[in-house]
């Protein structure tokens, strides 16, 4: 009661009065959490409104997300080291259209493709990842950096082998899950993803299927190795605080007509009326009192390095 009262005094301050009357509603409680795979599997014949006009739990925790992140707000944690990511590109099953995003799904039962350093104590193993993105370009992230949104957000999701038995399982705990966030923005072709892009004409329909095999992940990674790091949730129903994200600083680039190919996805099954899949991204949630950390020193603000001191030295003549 009391975590719910401090939530409610949050967001019926402005400007947050319209997000809690969407939320102050009770609803049931799921028996289970679950990640977007689990999530939809579970619930294909309950309402999921990929635009959050409808949700399945009233998000009464502290840690929820996605959030803003603020960089001059970000303390700099010089014990966090390099994230180790180490991806086995014959784990790769198939490209899934769940009604919500598209999902990449992977064999997890062993540790073939995991990752491993950073703020995590164990190996994680990779389970699936999917991306989250915008109507248009102006927006489509989950999270965003200084308030910026970017286009599109890609989410790699990882759990706990080694304290749980399952995905399933892990969802439901305290860093049962990692999930490595990667901003996408628009810039020069990206060839690896085109992969993955071409083959999406044969899931744009809700509940398709697609066989993918042999692709690394770590190919839609950007090369600075800096990140922020927070205590969250999955920002799919039921909201379970089960998260820890890793959100990389670098974005990567993808061009106008890649991100346009997400677009002719539907949210809806074949013979439905179709509604393109767009804006499949949560609404922002509360800091509250958690700390978002960085593996970086950040002596800039927005992004924008200091400018380097003029040299005082002169050439000689």
């Amino acid at each position: 009661m009391v975590m719910m009262s401090h939530l409610r005094a949050i967001l019926q301050a402005s400007p947050c009065k319209t997000l809690w009357r969407r939320f102050q509603t009770p609803r049931s409680t799921p028996a289970r959490p679950c990640s977007l795979y689990t999530c939809t599997y579970k619930s294909r014949n309950r309402v999921l409104h990929p635009l959050w006009e409808k949700v399945d739990l009233v998000p009464a925790g502290e840690r929820q997300s996605p959030i803003n992140i603020r960089w001059r707000d970000s303390v700099y944690d010089p014990g966090l080291q390099p994230l180790t990511i180490s991806y086995d590109p014959t784990t790769c099953l198939h490209v899934w259209n769940n009604g919500y995003s598209f999902l990449v799904e992977f064999e997890d039962s062993a540790d073939k493709s995991v990752i491993e350093g950073g703020p995590l104590e164990h190996n994680y193993r990779l389970k699936q990842f999917h991306f989250h993105w915008g109507a248009i370009d102006a927006w489509g992230s989950e999270h965003t950096v200084d308030s910026k949104c970017y286009p599109a957000e890609l989410h790699l999701v990882h759990w706990n082998a080694v304290k749980f038995e399952n995905f399933e399982d892990a969802a439901l705990e305290e860093n049962g899950l990692a999930v490595i966030g990667v901003f996408l923005k628009l810039g020069k072709h990206h060839k690896e993803l085109q992969k993955l892009v071409n083959i999406l004409p044969s899931i744009k329909h809700k509940d398709t299927l697609a066989e993918f095999g042999s692709f690394d992940p770590s190919c839609l990674m950007p090369t600075c190795p800096d990140y922020w790091t927070y205590s969250g949730s999955l920002t799919t129903p039921p909201l379970s605080e089960s998260v820890t994200w890793i959100i990389k600083k670098q974005p990567v680039e993808v061009d106008h007509d890649q991100l346009e190919q997400f677009r002719t996805l539907l949210f809806t099954s074949e013979g439905e009326k179709e509604k393109r899949m767009v804006d499949n991204f949560r609404p922002l949630q509360p800091l509250m009192n958690r700390t978002v950390r960085s593996s970086f020193r950040h002596d800039y603000v927005l992004n924008i390095q200091a400018k380097p001191k003029p040299s005082t030295s002169q050439a000689t003549p």
